[in-house]
């Protein structure tokens, strides 16, 4: 089933804004809090094989401690669901969070410069979202050299440091976006994608487990090569250039709130209509998916993983033993269940 598009209504899905939460804790940020992204998700529909959050007590903190949590940034309303999660585990424990990131998710350098940071004020654990899975590597021999505890989330990183990861299953969530992309499309068509990132495992799963789902249960589907634009503007061009390049097209794969609605855009600039699934969980795509715009999306559970991602920090801390995976959970949704409980209350606007 298709979804017809509006130009008047894209224009309200377009408005993005936020503003950032506050807390007792410490954070600061690089950027100002801006548009998109996701949400606090419920259980998969597709749930992937993960551990647990480690058990055990979590000791309190005495007030003097901080935890460093270095994000990809504050462009996408995710970074401020994650943050508000830290921040509550932090007040919980009784830990001073700092919350960073960088202006945007290609500014690795800045991120990286900011890792560093955090290794010299000495905290007693650091998180880490890594941009780049693969250039943190010398940084965070450092920060072990230091003794100092960290643990990565969000994405992971080519590297045995840290000592688990909080994230979303993105391969098995990108699986379960193309699981619903086939039925949508009655198993036949063509689909173009459009990931946000090349860099990040994020990036790279979101993509591989959308094709590799494809490739081994939509025999009918043709599914273009992935095109990487991860800010709204670049994804509307290049689902433009995805559409006019493929008269065929009969639907579009955002990875995240922007590449989606920057996708959605593209679509309804060219006069294509089109199914267009997304991932994440910002008002834009709710509003896009409320109105009839938009078929669904994958939500991730943003607030969970960042209080998770300090509760670990905390028992690494404490000495204690961290599961290697600690999954926060990702859902599928759509017109027909957003407003259910067990989805609303984890969709982040």
């Amino acid at each position: 089933m298709r979804m017809l598009r509006s130009a008047l209504a894209v224009s309200s899905v377009l408005v993005l804004g936020l503003t950032a939460c506050s807390t007792s804790s410490t954070t600061t940020s690089s950027a100002p809090a801006p548009a998109e992204s996701s949400s606090a998700p419920a259980e998969s529909s597709a749930p992937a094989e993960s551990s647990a959050p480690a058990e055990g007590d979590v000791p309190m903190g005495d007030g003097t401690q901080t935890i460093y949590l270095v994000s990809k940034g504050f462009q996408h309303r995710f970074w401020q669901a994650v943050k508000q999660g830290a921040e509550e585990a932090g007040k919980e424990y009784n830990y001073k969070v700092e919350f960073v990131g960088p202006e945007n998710e290609q500014a690795v350098t800045q991120q990286l410069d900011q890792l560093r940071t955090a290794l010299q004020s000495a905290p007693a654990a650091i998180g880490f979202a890594a941009l780049d899975s693969g250039a943190a590597g010398p940084v965070l021999a450092e920060i072990q050299a230091a003794n100092i505890p960290i643990i990565a989330f969000d994405s992971g990183v080519d590297s045995d440091i840290p000592l688990t990861t909080v994230s979303t299953d993105n391969k098995a969530a990108a699986a379960e976006a193309a699981k619903n992309m086939v039925e949508l499309l009655g198993g036949t068509g063509t689909v173009g994608m459009v990931c946000h990132d090349q860099t990040s495992a994020t990036g790279k799963q979101r993509c591989e487990g959308f094709q590799e789902y494809m490739a081994a249960n939509a025999p009918d589907i043709k599914v273009l090569d992935p095109q990487y634009a991860g800010e709204v503007g670049l994804a509307a061009n290049t689902a433009k250039a995805l559409i006019q390049a493929n008269a065929d097209i009969t639907g579009i794969y955002g990875s995240n709130e922007a590449s989606a609605i920057g996708a959605l855009q593209g679509a309804i600039e060219s006069g294509k209509e089109l199914t267009v699934v997304g991932f994440d969980s910002g008002k834009a795509q709710l509003d896009a998916i409320r109105n009839g715009q938009q078929a669904g999306a994958i939500t991730q559970s943003p607030v969970k993983m960042g209080y998770e991602t300090v509760v670990a920090a905390i028992r690494a801390i404490d000495g204690q033993e961290l599961p290697k995976i600690i999954d926060s959970g990702f859902a599928w949704y759509d017109a027909t269940n957003i407003d259910d409980p067990d989805i609303a209350a984890n969709l982040y606007e």
